[in-house]
């Protein structure tokens, strides 16, 4: 049976979070917590959320254990771009795209 849980709109460009994403793909639930503790990235946090909420959709919606769970996928999309300028030489203006980006965790317990 498969569980999942969605951040949306997180404030960090999709490819930064990608790095820590990848990491916890195919580990079992407790493995993947204790990978994403020790890696010093901000991104790294907003994981550990999404993952301690599909945990507890399994436990309490599902009455799943954790013990049975692995990270069956855990992907990042793209989100929102929030387009800003700044100045520039000669009176122009260059843009600044402040990128968002969405988490998305699948557990099973297959």
């Amino acid at each position: 049976m498969e569980v999942q849980a969605i951040t949306r709109n997180v404030r960090m460009s999709p490819q930064k979070m990608r790095e820590v994403v990848r990491q916890i793909q195919g580990l079992p639930v407790e493995q993947a917590v204790a990978v994403l503790k020790v890696v010093p990235r901000k991104s790294a946090r907003v994981v550990v959320k999404t993952l301690q909420s599909a945990l507890a959709n399994a436990e309490n919606n599902k009455q799943l254990k954790a013990a049975d769970l692995r990270v069956k996928e855990a992907v990042t999309g793209r989100a929102l771009i929030l387009r800003r300028f700044t100045p520039k030489a000669r009176g122009s203006a260059g843009p600044v795209l402040k990128r968002n980006c969405h988490v998305r965790i699948v557990l099973s317990d297959e």
